[in-house]
């Protein structure tokens, strides 16, 4: 579609991607300039703060739906979408309307100043503050982007902050080595602020506990004040230091959703000491209710065909919890085929030698995403160990024949990325994507 035919909100969404070209800044005074403009907006907003490399979504949703079942009025922000920029900002589990987004675009742009233009990722930032101001949310749960000291949420003030886990990513932005990173992920602690952390490697954890004691912030450890235990009928135990969820049980998939479901306990725990009306009630009927697709989502598969399921594993740690689940994935199908598409920015060669010797086939294709690696690229940073391979560069092609590869017997796989999935929903669905 021409620029002149677009509707305001394709204009909008355009003229926000055009913010990529100031790239990532890490720092607060470009947010904290544009949320004043608005009249600060995340003053006396309730907040969840998370950050950590792996399940800061799934531990999000969890709160999110739990809260939902409790009558609470409930913002979540999250990054990257996968298919609608609307999904980044939802309030109650609803997206926000295209108009609200064009209302949103033009409130922010009239305040920017452009002797300090805003990054994307700040703009659309204080985009959900207001928001979230706009629509009365009682507590917000806001994810980090990149980081956290430096990240435009540590402008929050949250009830509670939440780190998941750690490992090496984004390394020229946070520093070399797991103790730089630990360093930046702790900076999301205040004063006073509870802490619920799954962090393992024993410096990092040192790092993020340090941080917290000389802050005065108590501290509640995934494997000490929570923890739990599996079921042979699938389910889970869960126990924290209020409340225990006997026989617990999750319609997200996967086995490290324990671990997740530990840390979501941790944070309502503390939000029911705060006073939110937050029961264990809640959080168990919340389990069952919470959606977040993209990761370890079967799709519906047409009579005949093989399953297909999505997975946007797109560093070795999400590799790795892909993996733990990949016997429960398969139910026993041969042959397993990856359609694999990851971003060139990443650890390639790593998350390939992780994902790929597990599978029968591979197809290596891409989103079309200026970050993605080419599929040739994939192929020659494959290891010496990898399955047979295909290179078809067209994302619905590559499913297609994927799909042919695994046969009625077989099973499909999409991963590499969020962006290969959110384009792989897109095309399954019919849908129409907004990612750039």
């Amino acid at each position: 579609m021409s620029p002149r035919g677009q509707s305001a909100y394709e204009k909008a969404v355009s003229k926000l991607y055009e913010l990529q070209k100031f790239g990532i800044k890490l720092g607060l005074s470009s947010t904290a300039n544009l949320l004043e403009g608005l009249g600060n907006p995340h003053r006396g907003l309730a907040c969840v703060h998370l950050a950590g490399t792996n399940g800061k979504g799934s531990v999000g949703a969890m709160l999110e739906a739990a809260l939902i079942q409790a009558g609470v009025k409930v913002g979540f922000y999250t990054s990257p979408h996968l298919e609608r920029f609307t999904e980044r900002f939802r309030v109650n589990g609803k997206e926000i309307s295209q108009a609200g987004v064009v209302r949103l675009c033009q409130k922010v742009c009239k305040v920017v100043d452009l002797r300090e233009p805003p990054t994307y990722f700040e703009f659309v930032t204080a985009m959900a503050f207001e928001h979230f101001r706009d629509q009365g949310v009682e507590l917000a749960i806001m994810e980090t982007g990149l980081g956290g000291r430096l990240d435009a949420t540590n402008i929050c003030e949250p009830l509670v902050t939440v780190i998941t886990n750690l490992s090496r990513e984004h390394e020229d932005y946070l520093g070399k080595g797991l103790a730089n990173i630990a360093f930046e992920k702790a900076g999301i602690i205040k004063p006073g602020v509870p802490l619920v952390h799954g962090v393992t490697q024993p410096k990092a954890r040192k790092i993020v506990e340090d941080t917290a004691g000389a802050k005065g912030a108590p501290i509640y450890r995934r494997g000490r004040e929570l923890t739990f235990r599996r079921a042979a009928s699938g389910a889970f135990h869960l126990r924290g230091r209020l409340w225990s969820l006997p026989h617990q049980t999750t319609n997200l998939v996967g086995r490290h959703q324990p671990v997740n479901a530990c840390l979501a306990l941790g944070a309502a725990e503390v939000l029911a000491e705060k006073g939110l009306p937050l029961g264990p009630e809640h959080l168990a009927a919340g389990m069952n209710q919470v959606h977040w697709p993209g990761r370890l989502e079967q799709w519906p598969a047409e009579a005949g065909q093989p399953p297909l399921w999505l997975d946007g594993a797109h560093n070795p740690g999400a590799a790795y919890a892909l993996l733990a689940s990949l016997e429960d994935m398969r139910g026993g199908r041969k042959p397993l085929v990856m359609v694999v598409g990851v971003m060139a920015d990443k650890e390639v060669g790593k998350l390939l030698s992780i994902l790929l010797p597990a599978a029968d086939r591979v197809v290596y294709s891409r989103p079309v995403y200026a970050r993605a690696a080419t599929p040739e690229a994939l192929a020659a940073a494959a290891p010496l160990d990898a399955p047979p391979g295909e290179i078809e560069p067209n994302l619905e092609r590559a499913m297609g024949r994927a799909r042919e590869l695994a046969g009625p017997q077989g099973v499909v796989l999409v991963t590499g990325s969020l962006f290969t999935v959110g384009e792989a929903r897109t095309i399954l669905s019919g849908g129409i994507s907004d990612l750039p």
